[in-house]
């Protein structure tokens, strides 16, 4: 079996694939969620059992884009699809 510079090009590519994805995986970008007085209701209901999806419902609340502002480059805003918090916004461990 010999190695042709197609192969050669083609592992090029491959590792150039790779390393870019290595290098914008990184550490986590968005802010944790605080464990305050405010938050903390929201890592009881972890604790209990309940799901992500069932705790980021009740976000809403204040997060509504009037009492708390969202960031112009948000990607999703209050009222246009359900609204997943916690899979940017990680609970803190404590």
């Amino acid at each position: 079996m010999t190695f042709r510079k197609r192969d050669g090009l083609f592992l090029l590519i491959v590792a150039a694939v790779f390393i870019t994805f290595y290098v914008i995986s990184g550490s986590i970008k968005t802010t944790r969620v605080p464990y305050d007085q405010t938050h903390r209701p929201f890592y009881e209901m972890r604790d209990a059992g309940m799901k992500k999806i069932e705790v980021d419902a009740q976000c809403e609340r204040c997060h509504d884009g009037e009492q708390i502002a969202f960031p112009p480059e948000h990607p999703a805003k209050p009222g246009e699809a359900p609204m997943r918090c916690l899979f940017c916004h990680k609970l803190e461990d404590r």
